[in-house]
């Protein structure tokens, strides 16, 4: 895999303001960022942002900017500058000589956290796919020498560079990767045919919302669950029975902001318990103060993933963390904030959502969990007696109590 982590990092954050966008979406997006770079195991020393229309093709921030990052690197032993968008090859290039250290963007960043968190096989080829996809095109000006990996002679075409040396290798492993991914979606699809028409459930939602934690609570399982983005990537299937009522739960990898497309199109037999599932459980973490962005943004996933037209659930989770700000008219007093009750919550736009069905919970607690439950068997219910209309005897004589 190609290594982009030192623990000892310090790493600056650099944004830009585009236009019509508010200044403090703009910190919240480093916000997110520096979280990201925690999770990959460096420290965000500062942040720096600037106001343009669009990015600056050769070094992405100005000329001002740029001199006074690269002063600002000189000055506090920075190792990493990360960006919070994708930078082209040139723009890399230009910014590593004006900064004098190691510049990521985004993508870089994203893919080195799921490198680190890979612990499958089958994880770990396919961030190694997304990896060596980002690279090829960013080759121009770099020499890696990866020719060393493979050793033996007559290796090099006569004439051949090294640029184009790396190229092939890249392409080689590329395709070498993407045959082991082909038999290992082979071997996915068939677990999930031989699973049957039993009804398919589907956590899905923003990195580090809860889904593995509801996981563990819905399935009684022993699933890693952090307060760390992306603690899972491989897709964990684990039947579940609420009351007599048998189905599939699956928890899926977390979506992010500018997911990378490279990492989307090599998790697809991952994200294929999404698009085969007969129902989602949209977990938001309602605490977080950007949550109807994140909401945007899973949504918008599951349109490019074919499956926005499934029936959903939306779960509020972490209502135990949600508070608002009360102000009082008097200006000399200083404002408080406060917890909304699970009656308060009820009566919010949120509780009306014309399009899908909504709970509020707390996983951490185990607040208003029962009536999640009875929830979810009601909605599962509804698919499953269309699936063994035979079986609907078998519901009426059941009490309405859920285990």
């Amino acid at each position: 895999m190609i290594e982009t982590r030192k623990q000892d990092e310090r790493a600056i954050l650099i944004g830009l303001i585009y236009p019509g966008q508010d200044e403090n979406k703009a910190r919240e997006y480093l916000a997110e960022l520096s979280f990201l770079t925690e999770t990959a195991g460096a420290e965000p020393v500062d942040t720096f942002l600037q106001r343009l229309n669009i990015p600056d093709p050769r070094t992405f921030v100005g000329s001002g900017k740029i001199s006074e990052i690269a002063a600002y690197v000189s000055d506090n032993k920075i190792n990493v500058a990360i960006f919070d968008d994708e930078l082209s090859p040139v723009q890399m290039r230009n910014i590593e000589n004006a900064l004098g250290c190691r510049v990521l963007d985004r993508t870089n960043l994203i893919l080195d956290i799921f490198a680190k968190r890979a612990h499958t096989s089958h994880a770990r080829t396919q961030v190694e796919l997304a990896q060596y996809q980002y690279l090829l095109p960013r080759l121009t000006g770099m020499w890696t020498h990866l020719e060393r990996q493979r050793g033996g002679i007559g290796l090099r075409g006569p004439g051949e560079t090294e640029i184009e040396t790396d190229r092939r290798i890249i392409r080689e492993k590329i395709a070498t990767l993407k045959g082991r991914l082909k038999k290992i979606d082979k071997q996915m699809a068939t677990q999930r045919n031989n699973r049957g028409k039993m009804v398919r459930v589907a956590l899905v939602g923003y990195t580090n919302v809860g889904k593995s934690t509801i996981m563990n609570l819905l399935s009684k399982a022993d699933l890693f669950a952090e307060n760390k983005l992306f603690a899972t990537l491989d897709a964990t299937v684990r039947k579940v029975v609420i009351d007599n009522l048998p189905f599939l739960l699956s928890d899926t990898v977390g979506f992010i902001r500018k997911l990378p497309h490279d990492l989307v199109e090599s998790f697809k037999s991952t994200l294929d318990e999404v698009r085969e599932s007969d129902l989602l459980l949209h977990v938001v973490d309602i605490s977080h103060p950007g949550f109807e962005d994140q909401i945007k943004v899973v949504n918008e996933t599951l349109k490019d993933l074919e499956s926005a037209g499934k029936p959903v659930i939306i779960v509020f989770n972490k209502i135990d963390s949600f508070t608002y700000t009360v102000k009082d008219a008097d200006d000399l007093t200083p404002a408080v904030k406060e917890n909304y009750s699970l009656d308060d919550l009820k009566k919010t736009w949120m509780a009306y959502d014309k399009n899908h069905v909504t709970i509020f919970i707390s996983a951490k607690t185990k607040e208003n969990l029962e009536e999640f439950r009875k929830l979810l068997y009601e909605e599962v219910k509804k698919i499953h007696v269309t699936r063994y209309p035979y079986n609907d005897f078998l519901f009426e004589t059941t009490s309405s109590s859920v285990d």
